[in-house]
């Protein structure tokens, strides 16, 4: 694998990269009664930001542009299909998101060690999002499957609903993913800002992330589910320490009525089982760092988006004060063993509540 060599590093992977879904993906391969029910997505202009990046859509032009910027490999999320989260027909969402997988299979196979593709999951119909996960796990070997984190159904993550998709996750040894985006069709916190769509970007990722965390850590999904594991992706991590210092002052405070299932801080389900993004050139992650190391970040550099620093993603990570040690966790370490690469198993770093069982 290629990588940035002045740095010393040999592989360099972003754990949150885009493809530019081509418009007729999603009708080239629905069944034929929903061919003209499935979305269509934008046609890209001559001369768009995103067009003068071809790499999107054409995997062949990525593993070119991935070299220009010093990387390894991309974990790869849609753009164009990440609205569809939420829609009216629950069906035509299953079948959209099996037409999107199937998609996204072929544009890794161009380099399946390079392009690391992750599937979109429809969760209205419960059975429907357990037999789409063991169908890209089984036959298409994804390494792993991405949710929203903004609620598409009225159902909070911590409800009995989802149950059978988290064993499932457990039983696959597969991460799951929390993207998020600036807009959504189902309701966002930021929307409160509409029609200021700058200041809606301000908050609709970090916002929505804030909360989807918080379902896990504090509604008990992750002390009954041990060993899954969350990232929680495009929205940066300097918000992290403040996050998880007032879960658990809710949890020392009225855990015992509103957190009955926890045995154990929000915080350290966090440094147990999730990792979060960091950005490029992120200063305020530094606080991050100081509160909780460097072993639960994983770098993004968002391309081919328009806040995405390509061609100088790697260059201006690297010119952070980081130790070399921990530059590598974030550039390589910390999403190989998410995304379960290679010789990486899952971590397993010690809590202070299991610090606490040994000593007993």
């Amino acid at each position: 694998m290629g990588g940035n060599g002045d740095a010393g590093f040999e592989v360099l992977i972003s754990s949150d990269s885009h493809v530019m879904e081509p418009s007729e993906i999603l009708a080239e391969r629905a069944p034929q009664s929903y061919k003209d029910q499935v979305p269509r997505f934008p046609k890209l202009e001559v001369g768009s930001s995103f067009q003068t990046h071809p790499g999107g859509s054409d995997p062949s032009h990525r593993i070119k542009e991935m070299e220009t910027d010093g990387l390894s490999a991309e974990v790869l999320y849609p753009t164009y299909l990440l609205p569809h989260f939420a829609m009216d027909d629950a069906k035509l969402q299953a079948v959209s998101f099996r037409a999107y997988n199937d998609w996204l299979i072929d544009y890794c196979r161009t380099s399946p060690k390079r392009l690391i593709g992750i599937a979109a999951i429809s969760v209205y119909d419960i059975d429907d999002a357990v037999s789409e996960t063991r169908r890209v796990a089984e036959e298409y070997n994804f390494r792993s499957v991405f949710l929203r984190s903004n609620i598409i159904n009225g159902i909070n993550w911590y409800d009995p609903h989802y149950e059978p998709l988290w064993n499932l996750l457990e039983e696959l040894n597969l991460p799951l993913g929390f993207h998020e985006a600036s807009a959504s069709r189902s309701r966002q916190a930021a929307e409160h800002f509409e029609p200021n769509f700058g200041l809606r970007r301000v908050y609709a990722q970090p916002f929505e992330q804030m909360m989807g965390m918080g379902a896990f850590l504090g509604g008990g999904i992750l002390e009954r589910h041990p060993k899954m594991r969350v990232a929680f992706l495009e929205a940066n991590c300097s918000w992290l320490p403040w996050l998880l210092w007032r879960l658990d002052e809710g949890y020392e405070r009225e855990g015992d009525v509103f957190m009955p299932d926890l045995v154990m801080k929000p915080s350290e389900y966090f440094k147990r089982q999730c990792w979060i993004s960091i950005e490029p050139d992120e200063a305020p992650a530094r606080y991050t760092i100081e509160e909780f190391g460097c072993d639960q970040l994983v770098f993004s550099t968002d391309y081919p988006h328009g806040d995405s620093k390509y061609p100088h993603a790697v260059e201006s990570f690297l010119e952070s004060k980081l130790s070399e040690e921990n530059k590598r966790k974030i550039l390589w370490d910390n999403c190989a063993r998410f995304y379960g690469a290679a010789e990486y198993e899952p971590r397993k770093i010690a809590t202070d509540h299991d610090h606490q069982q040994v000593q007993q």
